[in-house]
């Protein structure tokens, strides 16, 4: 069973490298915030499976606090995401007209 997880473990880390290009070539921001959600529900996915190994207790705990961190990353993307859209919104607003 070790590693069954194990293997879980790695295919899900290779998946997180997958995301890496879109990271790279996302062709929005959306795009790219989206992966980093995947990599934060991913990366809990795989310390979960380590951590049901043999003395995995703590990588446990890290898990639990990646997954209580996920939500605060939500709320400082929406706000990054709205800050940068009425910058845009003001710039268009200042430009000359033709």
């Amino acid at each position: 069973m070790h590693e069954l997880r194990t293997g879980l473990a790695l295919f899900l880390l290779l998946n997180i490298l997958a995301g890496m290009v879109r990271v790279v070539r996302g062709p929005t921001l959306t795009d790219r915030f989206i992966v980093a959600q995947l990599f934060g529900t991913t990366g809990v996915g795989v310390l979960v499976l380590l951590a049901a190994n043999e003395g995995g207790a703590p990588l446990r705990d890290v898990a639990l606090i990646f997954a209580l961190l996920a939500p605060v990353t939500v709320v400082a993307f929406v706000r990054f995401a709205v800050g940068s859209v009425a910058e845009d919104a003001r710039a268009r607003e200042e430009e000359p007209r033709r």
